[in-house]
């Protein structure tokens, strides 16, 4: 496939950084599917990247509501089954800052629970995503970006972010990647109900 693969380019990132980081020696890349959803309006603001998770709370297969079961419909890529879903919305998040990029993959990344079970990191208290301020929840993970640029790693695999998307499609004609549906979420008993593998 011709043109600038953004999902290999943040794989790759993505390992380098679970084996420099402390904060993320638990993630396993080969777990987890990086894709890209491209923005319908080209504008600075919004979102920039989310991880889904595959599993419910504590890495359980299946969740309780209305009185019912369900389960999340499950993933696999060359036989392993996945457990969470990295994905990147652009242009948007390449247009961003050098630095504002990598805190959004520290910050995505840093999701992942401790376990690394499907489940996302639950923070102590009510705001158990990004603690009670966002704003300290980012700066945080600015000091871990800036941390692991003191480590001195290979710029090869971090140069891509140096660029905004139009300098991607100029270098390399366009930019490509995995694309994937957001899984759904499927009733165990009853009307729809069975196990999608």
């Amino acid at each position: 496939m011709s043109g600038f693969d953004f999902s290999r380019a943040m794989r790759d990132l993505c390992v380098d950084i679970s084996l420099r980081v402390p904060e993320f020696t638990h993630v396993r890349m080969e777990r987890i599917a990086v894709t890209f959803a491209q923005t319908r309006r080209r504008v600075s603001h919004g979102l920039q990247a989310k991880l889904t998770p595959l599993r419910f709370e504590g890495g359980a297969l299946t969740t309780q509501r209305r009185g019912r079961p369900w389960q999340i419909q499950r993933c696999y890529s060359g036989g392993v089954e996945l457990l969470y879903i990295l994905t990147f919305y652009l242009p948007r998040f390449q247009d961003q800052p050098f630095l504002e990029k990598l805190t959004t993959v520290m910050h995505e990344l840093y999701h992942i629970g401790p376990q690394f079970d499907g489940d996302i990191r639950r923070l102590p208290g009510h705001y158990h995503v990004h603690s009670h301020s966002q704003k300290e929840f980012d700066a945080q993970m600015t000091v871990i970006a800036e941390a692991y640029l003191g480590q001195q790693p290979p710029r090869e695999l971090y140069a891509f972010l140096e660029h905004s998307f139009g300098d991607l499609q100029t270098r390399h004609g366009r930019v490509v990647g995995l694309r994937a549906p957001i899984p759904k979420l499927l009733p165990l008993s009853g009307p729809g109900s069975g196990r999608v593998a």
